[in-house]
């Protein structure tokens, strides 16, 4: 299992240095409180704790979920066909003839849509997730693009 698709995005690593920057400020103001003042403040910190871990634990299972659902297929384009000609130039069909046979085949319409997603320079573990196939396939597919 690859450890990159766990890898803080930006804006997640500035959330992170935001919390924890909330928190020894609230240490600091906690400590600088009068002491009848003290319950007040550290009642309103586990609320907004609270709240933040509510919303760390929100936004972990949507990114969760997301990682997860393949991307459905493209539409049929004209004619009844999904991908034109040009599209599918120095599509590898003797490379993934073999895997059309096996008995959890991917679809072909899926393996074109890999084909377009590695030429247009996608890594292959990103692919296998988003269209549901093996990582393999997408291995295949993603190294015959680079050629």
């Amino acid at each position: 299992m690859s450890t990159s698709r766990f890898r803080p995005r930006p804006g997640e690593a500035l959330a992170l240095i935001s919390a924890l920057g909330l928190l020894l400020t609230e240490e600091i103001a906690l400590g600088l409180a009068e002491e009848e003042q003290r319950p007040i403040i550290g009642a309103f910190l586990v609320a907004a704790s609270a709240t933040g871990l509510l919303i760390a634990a929100a936004v972990l299972l949507h990114r969760w979920l997301d990682i997860r659902r393949p991307l459905p297929l493209p539409p049929p384009g004209p004619n009844g066909r999904e991908f034109s000609a040009r599209a599918l130039e120095d599509f590898p069909m003797d490379a993934v003839r073999p895997l059309l046979l096996s008995e959890h085949a991917p679809q072909l319409g899926q393996l074109y849509s890999a084909w377009i997603l590695a030429r247009a320079g996608h890594p292959a573990p990103w692919i296998a997730r988003r269209l549901g196939i093996p990582r393999a396939v997408a291995q295949l597919l993603a190294e015959a693009a680079r050629d």
